[in-house]
């Protein structure tokens, strides 16, 4: 017996319905919504510094009172470009000296990345709301799959991760570190980038990605 084909949207594998301005809509009720926060060298810090950023971090624990996410995300950085502009710089510079100190810096960041792994990290939290929150209202916004009802239960999804934000934001104010709330241009690029490691992001192919599938090379039956 010829075994039969598994046609399965990659869109329904990330269980991203859509994007409405910085909520994402997920399947079975639920949504989040993403703080994207600054990266600061711990082992810089003073000792002082260090226990401040360690009491902050527990106060931030001990304030909650809805569960999250935390996402550290390593990721390999293509520094091509950069050694590109450095030869259009090299070329275009009239000054010799500056020039040789150039190639020096470019032959310098070149053999570290042949060496080295140069890691590029990005620290999130991940705000969750189910529709359950919302009680019966939720539930049944949740249950309807119309444009316009996704809008709604976005909307109702919206009012209670703002306050969920807004008390996150302000625990990590004490970090001293930047924080901000990642819009919709902003998820979409995430996800795709997520799903598409190895691809160079397109905005306009990734928000078309959104319609579509989300994983290059996916089908959408």
């Amino acid at each position: 017996m010829a075994a039969q084909k598994i046609h399965s949207s990659t869109q329904k594998f990330t269980e991203i319905i859509d994007f409405v301005d910085n909520i994402v809509i997920l399947e079975g009720g639920n949504a989040c919504l993403i703080i994207e926060i600054t990266a600061s060298n711990f082992a810089l810090l003073s000792q002082k510094e260090q226990e401040l950023r360690i009491l902050s971090y527990a106060e931030l624990l001990n304030s909650l009172t809805f569960p999250i996410q935390i996402l550290i995300r390593n990721k390999r950085m293509d520094i091509s470009s950069y050694l590109k502009e450095l030869d259009m710089v090299i070329v275009n510079t009239k000054n010799k000296q500056l020039a040789n100190y150039i190639k020096y810096y470019r032959s310098f960041v070149q053999e570290m990345v042949t060496v080295n792994v140069v890691l590029n990290k990005a620290f999130y939290i991940i705000l969750p709301f189910s529709s359950l929150e919302a009680g019966a209202t939720g539930v049944t916004q949740a249950g309807q799959k119309g444009k316009s009802q996704i809008q709604q239960f976005a909307q109702l999804a919206k009012k209670t991760l703002e306050i969920k934000a807004s008390t996150t934001l302000g625990q990590l104010q004490k970090f001293a570190v930047t924080a901000k709330i990642l819009d919709k241009e902003d998820l979409i690029k995430l996800f795709y980038d997520l799903y598409n490691e190895d691809a160079k992001i397109d905005v306009d192919q990734a928000e078309a990605s959104v319609e579509a599938a989300i994983i290059t090379g996916g089908t959408n039956k």
